[in-house]
């Protein structure tokens, strides 16, 4: 069955595949945080249809915050305007990337003024969402006492060099780069410079970091070698889909029982989040039972 989204309208205005698109990849960022891979992966089917819900609702909260014309002071909008521009690196880059994805200023401070609409707006229907109590937490931690075992994990940084295209040419160049770089490293160079002077993976900015990560969450190639280093050792060059690859793995923990005092914050969270996210879910509604909302499978897609 194709996973290709279907097709929805909601009070008539098409909903985009990319609101369902970012949606997915919020729940799946969230419940990483929570439960291993494996269970996610079991659970995409079920991610994606709540994914589909939630963007139709995050469409809802725009007409509604529209409609009760909702206030966003101007120097919120620039503030958030001013951090978007520092994060892309400086005014020139930040018109750049303006510009590859057609926008002008006048639009995205719109964009953010009617996102801050819809998060003014879920401010005033959780407010009165009471906190997880004590009690409620650690009934929580002890039925789902396995969820918070921490499994074995390792901590590295890494350099990606791409290939220029999928010739043997193109990717001998890119395997020949990256031998030169690894025979810096061995010689001395501080491996953080030469991840941000040469990585390709965006990891590149913060020395080729990639924190700490367990088994499954990298593709195989590379997390066979992460797991099989010893703690400061340099791996040899690894191909994997993204290109090719050298890893400094600077540490590693073995699988650790779940412990109350370390989970109680991400349980906490965990408890907030639905709870809010329920109280959420009923204004929703209730803005869902007066809209008209059609959904209809793409052409092809199994029904």
């Amino acid at each position: 069955m194709s996973e290709k989204p279907p097709r929805i309208t909601v009070n008539g205005h098409p909903l985009p595949e990319e609101a369902i698109a970012f949606e997915l990849s919020r729940l799946v960022q969230f419940y990483s945080q929570h439960m291993p891979q494996e269970q996610i992966r079991a659970q995409l089917p079920a991610l994606r249809q709540r994914a589909i819900d939630q963007a139709i609702g995050a469409r809802l909260l725009f007409d509604e915050a529209a409609r009760l014309d909702i206030q966003v002071p101007d120097d919120d909008v620039e503030k958030r305007l001013a951090a978007l521009e520092q994060r892309s690196g400086g005014r020139e880059p930040f018109l750049a990337l303006l510009k590859k994805q057609n926008l002008d200023e006048a639009t995205l401070r719109d964009q953010i003024r009617r996102g801050r609409r819809v998060d003014l707006l879920v401010e005033q229907v959780v407010a009165e969402t009471a906190d997880p109590t004590e009690a409620e937490i650690l009934a929580h931690f002890e039925a789902h006492r396995d969820e918070y075992t921490r499994p074995e994990r390792v901590l590295a940084q890494h350099i990606l060099i791409k290939p220029s295209d999928a010739s043997e040419t193109g990717k001998a160049a890119a395997r020949e780069r990256l031998a030169a770089i690894r025979q810096r490293a061995v010689d001395g160079a501080p491996f953080a410079d030469l991840a941000s002077d040469n990585s390709d993976c965006p990891s590149g900015k913060e020395g080729g970091s990639l924190g700490w990560f367990s088994r499954g969450m990298m593709v195989e190639a590379f997390d066979k070698a992460a797991f099989e280093l010893e703690i400061g050792e340099l791996s040899d060059i690894i191909e994997t889909p993204f290109g090719y690859h050298i890893i400094r793995k600077t540490d590693h923990e073995a699988s650790k029982p779940a412990d109350f005092d370390e989970a109680r914050e991400s349980v906490r969270d965990f408890l907030r989040h639905a709870r809010r996210g329920e109280a959420l879910s009923r204004h929703v509604d209730a803005l869902r039972a007066q809209a008209e909302i059609v959904q209809d499978p793409q052409p092809g897609q199994a029904t």
